[in-house]
């Protein structure tokens, strides 16, 4: 594929996977519908048919490589190196195959959010990764197609934000894998600040997956109230989380440090349940806006309609 196979205007889906089968049906009709037009993906030596249903798609380009995705910087050398060739120009949407965009107002879909962002001289959209789980022990329900059906439940309270002048950007942490994997060190707890969508140029990269991004103006979402922000729904805890928990810390592939990531794998793979008192059934953005965990901004204000 070249970058003069894809029309000018054209909305870009970039990622890296490795078995995803059970996600990749929705996750690819989630975002059709929002309006992403081609996916280019790589798949990393998947074993259980991934792969082969991504060549299957007509708007699906794919690559695949056996190498070490830690070596690649966690995915990120060889997502960069697509951006690189055939994101410049593109509204570009860098997700995991476990996230699932939304934002306000999103049954418009992406092109009128992303044509008012251009319109005011903004060429990105910061989102909050918001965990999902089910009610019962990890591991323990019956999968369905719709994740969400699966993994109805989230965290509507107890997020940190932190300003951090390095990279301009506010640190986000909470949500279950901060209260239940993390209690004791919340500073270990995984960073949920993202900036999955941007106008790409070609002098940008990513940094750390899509938790920070180059040049640093890119990473201010989260401190500018006039703008929108997002959530990705995350749907890691599907019910093969645990057998992929036990893979995954022995291929020790996903952390910098993975020893010192041992406890956390075995939390997970115990099973534990993460519903509390406290959780909220997820019922969509007009929810999580009003909650203030997303932000309209300036976005489809009365003055716009």
């Amino acid at each position: 594929m070249t970058r003069r196979d894809l029309p000018k205007g054209a909305i870009l889906g970039f990622g890296c996977i490795r078995n995803e089968a059970a996600r990749l049906p929705w996750f690819l009709d989630h975002h059709r519908k929002l309006g992403v037009d081609r996916f280019l993906f790589v798949d990393n030596a998947s074993t259980d048919g991934s792969a082969d249903h991504l060549a299957a798609q007509p708007d699906v380009s794919l690559w695949t490589t056996p190498h070490s995705y830690k070596a690649s910087r966690f995915g990120m050398d060889w997502v960069n190196w697509l951006l690189l060739r055939h994101g410049s120009g593109h509204w570009c949407l860098t997700l995991d195959a476990d996230e699932l965009l939304t934002f306000p107002d999103d049954a418009g879909g992406l092109r009128p959010l992303t044509a008012w962002l251009r319109a005011r001289g903004v060429d990105f959209m910061s989102a909050l990764m918001l965990d999902l789980y089910p009610k019962g022990p990890l591991g323990s329900q019956i999968h369905a197609v719709n994740p969400l059906e699966v993994l109805p439940y989230f965290d509507p309270t107890g997020y940190s934000r932190t300003p951090v002048a390095r990279y301009d950007h506010v640190s986000i942490r909470g949500g279950p894998r901060a209260r239940v994997f993390f209690a004791d060190d919340p500073s270990r707890a995984p960073h949920l600040h993202k900036t999955p969508l941007v106008f790409w140029h070609w002098r940008y990269a990513y940094l750390s997956s899509t938790h920070l991004v180059l040049p640093v103006r890119l990473n201010a979402g989260f401190s500018r109230p006039d703008l929108p922000t997002g959530a990705l729904l995350h749907t890691k805890f599907l019910p093969e989380i645990v057998q992929k928990s036990r893979e995954e810390r022995e291929r020790a592939e996903h952390f910098t440090h993975p020893e010192r990531y041992g406890d956390y794998y075995d939390g997970i793979i115990a099973g534990p349940d993460l519903w509390h008192a406290g959780s909220a059934r997820y019922e969509g953005p007009a929810q999580l806006e009003a909650l203030g965990l997303i932000q309209r901004g300036l976005w489809r204000q009365v003055a716009d309609l």
